[in-house]
């Protein structure tokens, strides 16, 4: 079964959040390849699509947004996950709910599960809006554990839907 994961990333903490999928659903037997959502993949050629973007100010990166409006019709049709990522702290472990934008996305292409990763930023951002926050709450707060424990999930269900 192969499996598309799209990602939009500004500063490389969703990038890593989507690989980190990819291998756990390489590790558990699934064709995974992630792919930037600004290229614009085609799902048309995968039998599931996992979505991730960045938070930036409760919204989701725009490629992401736009990738899935493009797609919605074929998204539909298949089954798809979406992730966000971005808290600057422990509050992505406490089941945070889908933004309202989020959530409209997930609507519009009947998504069936939506989870908030915590972000990363590096001491050395660059940008001005990122430095500036660089200084006082630079870190890595994705948890791996909660990563991979969501990915198997999505492979549960796969494996589900392939044997019911």
């Amino acid at each position: 079964m192969r499996v598309l994961i799209v990602h939009a990333s500004k500063l490389g903490g969703t990038q890593g959040i989507a690989a980190m999928i990819a291998n756990t659903l390489t590790e558990s037997g699934f064709d995974a390849v992630t792919r930037p959502a600004v290229k614009m993949p085609s799902p048309d050629a995968f039998d599931a699509v996992v979505v991730g973007a960045g938070l930036y100010a409760n919204r989701w990166h725009k490629p992401a947004r736009k990738y899935v409006k493009r797609y919605a019709e074929a998204l539909r049709q298949m089954p798809v996950w979406l992730f966000s990522s971005g808290p600057l702290d422990d509050t992505a472990l406490d089941n945070l709910p889908a933004t309202n934008q989020v959530q409209e996305l997930m609507d519009l292409i009947g998504a069936r599960d939506h989870v908030t990763f915590g972000g990363r930023l590096e001491s050395d951002a660059q940008g001005f809006l990122a430095s500036s926050m660089a200084k006082t709450m630079a870190g890595d707060w994705r948890d791996e554990d909660q990563i991979q424990s969501w990915a198997k999930s999505i492979v549960a269900a796969l494996t589900s839907d392939v044997t019911a």
